[in-house]
């Protein structure tokens, strides 16, 4: 793989799938991205996201989390040892305590699918629909110590159709969090 100069060194954190993570992984790839993935770590053994990873020539690692505490040592560990400037969250579905966050003091990215300061947490297209709003969409946040609660760097809305439920919502919802991820990194870096 080449030497990126000026790119920042990037880790993605999962817990499921890496729809998001494979998007990211596109993304790094292109001449215009200001990012290298150089570590991919999932507190899910099972998580496809790793798959992706492996296939893409990418570190990755997965760390059991059964005490926050030992996971966030051993993550911190990591992220000093691969010199990693920016920590972008991809479904992962662990909150970060904000000694971490003071630990790591540099920037931690996440993309949340609802429209916030709407439906911090779970469940937001199903709240989203039960609550008959006209529009939902994704927000790239920088994650501080409230849940959902950072500084929004980008979002994107979606109109909610009559037909719409939580799972078809969710799978339009996606493909917008997919363009927009790599954007708000952009948008994010180049002010930095």
């Amino acid at each position: 793989m080449e030497k990126s100069s000026g790119k920042k060194n990037t880790a993605v954190l999962i817990s499921g799938r890496g729809s998001n993570l494979r998007s990211l992984i596109k993304y790094s790839k292109t001449k215009k991205s200001l990012i290298k993935i150089v570590l991919v770590v999932s507190d899910n053994f099972n998580a496809k996201g790793l798959s992706y990873a492996n296939k893409s020539n990418i570190n990755n690692i997965s760390i059991k989390y059964s005490n926050k505490k030992i996971f966030e040592d051993r993550l911190l560990k990591l992220l000093k040892r691969y010199n990693v400037d920016l920590i972008c969250l991809a479904g992962f579905m662990k909150i970060l305590s904000g000694s971490f966050i003071k630990k790591f003091y540099k920037p931690i990215l996440n993309i949340h699918p609802s429209l916030l300061p709407k439906y911090k947490g779970l469940n937001t297209h199903n709240r989203a629909i039960q609550n008959k709003d006209k529009y939902s969409g994704a927000t790239v946040h920088i994650v501080n110590e409230k849940l959902d609660s950072g500084r929004i760097i980008l979002q994107k809305k979606v109109k909610i159709l009559k037909s719409d439920n939580g799972k078809s919502l969710e799978k339009r919802i996606l493909k917008i969090e997919h363009k927009i991820y790599p954007k708000a990194i952009t948008r994010l870096l180049t002010n930095y």
